[in-house]
């Protein structure tokens, strides 16, 4: 198929629709993937993020990653990885990938060294700790799953940070080797055709002492070593997507001064807009749209959404605010997360009872300006997974395989929820 993308090099991004999926979720794996880009240019899609590819234990669906300079074996192999993003450009569909960089695996082996003994030449690679008491201000990013970031290490007996999951070591960023090997995994997947990173978790870089390790002034120069790096070596072909969950004015931050990245993550947005599909009423978010929309910098664009792999962020939702909206999403609390102060929860299974509304839902996001994203799923109506009594993560509800069956009959039919969203998705040909 030709290539029909009116934007080919220059701030590609700014025009980009994206759609986010785990690979095995949606097409088993990479050939799968390669043999449903038709899908996409159906749906108006021009560019995939790819949720985490890499070989990986699996703890946290892929963020827990054991190799960065590979694929996991069930989804193929480096060649098919290749050869899927080849296909996706003759067609005009770009491929950004996930990048893990505050964390690795425990079954890395950069920590499987550094955790054998004291004296191992990567114990550097990572931060440790005597007794465990220090960065007492840091956040504990997943409450439901350990009382602490300092984790024994039996071992060496001592202990090691983990900002998320305990078998998710946090990366010393401190030791420039860090910032030199990721570097190079950078080049390694951009040699394979890669066009984006989605920074992972990235405001969590650096920890300091008395400090809530968030945000901190060195992990903004970390970002913009590895912005310059992209755009000294790739002409500014490479974007950066940076996933920060803050307020408006913390997540602009992460443009810079147009020199860290070229995509953030609207979470206030997103926040706003179920607020107003809550209320049947959109002018927080026109106001909003109004008041982040200043002083953007040239060259960047917030990424705005509805839904994600993750739990709905509240963020700074006040706590009235913050009730009624749970109990809008998840009215039964069947979802919580973060010790319930929020839902991991599919707009499928929040309008259940009113799938018209998803249409409505779809329309207010592609009217907004920025880079708007579509999570896999969604656009065909799908639900929540079946609640499992052994499923500690209730992220995991939202991350079932694609419902293809269903998927193929809307396709047949010129009116479904399929065929209308294509519609929305494909009118939009420029930023608002």
């Amino acid at each position: 198929m030709m290539n029909t993308d009116p934007h080919p090099s220059r701030a590609w991004w700014k025009h980009a629709k994206i759609y986010e999926l785990y690979v095995d979720k949606f097409a088993s794996d990479f050939r799968g993937l390669t043999a449903r880009l038709d899908y996409f240019n159906h749906l108006g899609i021009n560019t995939l993020h790819i949720l985490p590819h890499y070989p990986s234990p699996m703890v946290d669906d892929g963020y827990d990653i054991s190799d960065y300079r590979g694929v996991r074996d069930e989804l193929g192999t480096l060649e098919d990885f290749s050869a899927f993003v080849a296909e996706a450009k003759t067609r005009g569909i770009r491929v950004i990938i996930d990048l893990a960089l505050n964390h690795v695996s425990d079954q890395h082996p950069w920590f499987l060294e550094a955790r054998a003994s004291k004296s191992n030449s990567k114990r550097d690679f990572f931060k440790w700790s005597e007794t465990g008491r220090e960065l007492k201000n840091a956040i504990n990013a997943f409450p439901d799953f350990k009382s602490s970031n300092w984790i024994r290490n039996e071992a060496t007996g001592d202990y090691y940070y983990a900002t998320f999951y305990p078998q998710q070591p946090d990366l010393n960023w401190d030791n420039p080797e860090v910032l030199a090997e990721m570097l190079k995994i950078v080049d390694f997947w951009v040699g394979r055709g890669v066009a984006g990173f989605r920074l992972d978790a990235v405001p969590y870089l650096v920890e300091r002492e008395d400090a809530a390790s968030k945000g901190l002034p060195k992990t903004h120069r970390i970002i913009k070593i590895i912005r310059e790096h992209l755009d000294k070596k790739y002409a500014g072909s490479v974007c950066l997507l940076a996933e920060v969950g803050d307020d408006t004015e913390v997540a602009k931050t992460y443009f810079g001064d147009g020199d860290e990245c070229h995509l953030v993550y609207h979470f206030s947005l997103m926040r706003q807009m179920l607020v107003a599909l809550m209320r049947r009423d959109s002018s927080a978010v026109n106001a909003l749209v109004q008041k982040s929309s200043f002083s953007i910098p040239d060259g960047c664009q917030w990424a705005t959404f509805l839904r994600n792999h993750d739990e709905i962020s509240l963020g700074e939702l006040s706590g009235q605010e913050r009730d009624d909206l749970l109990n809008f999403l998840d009215p039964e609390r069947r979802f919580p997360f973060n010790r319930g102060t929020t839902t991991a929860i599919r707009l499928g299974s929040i309008f259940a009872s009113q799938p018209s509304r998803l249409i409505e839902a779809f329309e207010l996001l592609y009217s907004l300006p920025g880079a708007p994203i579509m999570y896999y799923g969604d656009e065909i109506g799908m639900k929540n997974l079946p609640i499992q009594k052994d499923i500690i993560d209730t992220r995991k509800y939202v991350r079932g395989n694609f419902d293809w069956a269903t998927a193929e009959r809307m396709l047949a039919d010129s009116n479904s929820l399929l065929n209308k969203t294509a519609e929305i998705i494909r009118a939009r040909t420029a930023p608002v």
